[in-house]
């Protein structure tokens, strides 16, 4: 029996995960952690029975304690319940599948108890990758992706030495505006920004495939967990999103992982890893694809991808602020209180306004965030 830990258990991760349980009775849930979405944590707890569970205000930790008072669990509230569940010892596995950087204090803490992580929180390594990385060697801790396509470079190097890494090809689908130019972006709303062409996804990922934010965090990811250099990871946009990535090796070979455009397996992956287990679901098939196509990805006129960059490059504080930023300007455009266009231009401007920090502490990158939430919302006004 394997007991695992879902932080953002309500969200698309942490949903999918729960579906992996469902059918693999080998995995227990020992903790459930969510943001505000108390109706449908209630019948999480109802149905996999965990010990702890945690809310991120104290007020939806009370409602949901008075609504699950029959049953034997304990509930928590903010970060000093995600760092109960933590390092809780009933649990092996810590599946971060929250959104922001609330994640980095809880994988920390996790690691430092000697838990296994399934990361699917990309902000954790983009901003403390300096910090969670040589800390899971020294604790004997794996780190598992659970995003696609770092969970396709991670099958694609099984057995392979580091070493002998060439190049990480990081595939791209370049999202629903592919092939516009930025005269073409003026206008575009939130429901066009949602609607990915091949994934589905909660909002704040989706608005970020859209402007290639998100491949610019996972090639930062990807640094940090594969231990490359960032002119050897070089984004390929490949609109079917049937390879998930690819790694070409010092003899020229590439060897690449497939499959449908569906997160249930790299999360199963992670938490069997090395093991593969049968899975329901559509496969690929070959006959009906026809075909696969790659481009080269437009930075001039998605600069998301290329402002990542130039933040992992400089390195310190930079890609929190870049991450920073990015998180602020995607919460305002989707209260629509700016345009589309304004959220890679905040971005820029506040990488620009920024003072690096060469090697900041946990304390440091969260007073970094504050300091870019700060700077957009004074531009602002």
């Amino acid at each position: 029996m394997k007991n695992i830990a879902v932080l953002g258990s309500t969200g698309s991760i942490g949903t999918q995960t729960l579906e992996i349980v469902r059918n693999n009775p080998d995995l227990q849930v020992a903790a459930l952690a969510a943001g505000s979405s108390v109706d449908l944590i209630e019948a999480q707890i109802r149905e996999f029975s965990p010990k702890l569970a945690a809310m991120w205000s104290e007020e939806a930790a009370a409602e949901l304690r008075s609504r699950v008072a029959d049953l034997p669990v304990k509930v928590v509230a903010g970060m000093d319940g995600l760092l109960e569940i933590a390092v809780m010892p009933e649990s092996q596995v810590l599946v971060t599948a929250i959104v922001g950087m609330i994640g980095i204090r809880p994988t920390i803490a996790a690691i430092e108890a000697g838990k296994d992580i399934a990361l699917a929180n990309k902000e954790t390594l983009v901003t403390a990758g300096h910090i969670i990385m040589p800390l899971a060697k020294e604790k004997g801790v794996s780190i598992l992706p659970v995003d696609s396509e770092h969970s396709a470079i991670f099958q694609s190097l099984n057995g392979e030495p580091k070493n002998r890494i060439s190049k990480i090809l990081l595939t791209a689908s370049g999202g629903p505006f592919r092939g516009r130019t930025r005269a073409e972006l003026v206008n575009i709303q939130v429901e066009d920004a949602l609607k990915h062409p091949n994934w589905a996804m909660g909002c704040k990922i989706t608005i970020d495939s859209s402007t290639l934010v998100n491949k610019g965090l996972e090639v930062m990811e990807a640094k940090w967990l594969f231990d490359v250099d960032l002119d050897r990871i070089q984004v390929v946009v490949h609109p079917q999103s049937v390879i998930h990535s690819m790694v070409e090796f010092v003899d020229g070979g590439i060897m690449a992982q497939l499959g449908t455009p569906d997160m249930k397996l790299p999360i199963q992956y992670a938490l069997f890893y090395p093991d593969r287990r049968p899975m329901p679901g559509k496969r690929l098939d070959f006959y009906e694809l026809g075909q696969i196509t790659f481009e080269k990805p437009d930075m001039e006129n998605f600069p998301g991808l290329k402002l990542a960059y130039q933040a992992s490059a400089v390195g310190g504080s930079m890609p929190t602020v870049y991450n920073a930023a990015n998180e602020k300007a995607v919460g305002l455009f989707l209260d629509r209180k700016i345009s589309y266009l304004q959220i890679t231009e905040l971005i820029e401007a506040a990488m620009e306004q920024h003072k690096v920090i060469a090697n900041p502490s946990v304390a440091e990158i969260l007073d970094t965030e504050k300091e870019a939430y700060a700077y957009i919302e004074g531009r602002l006004g």
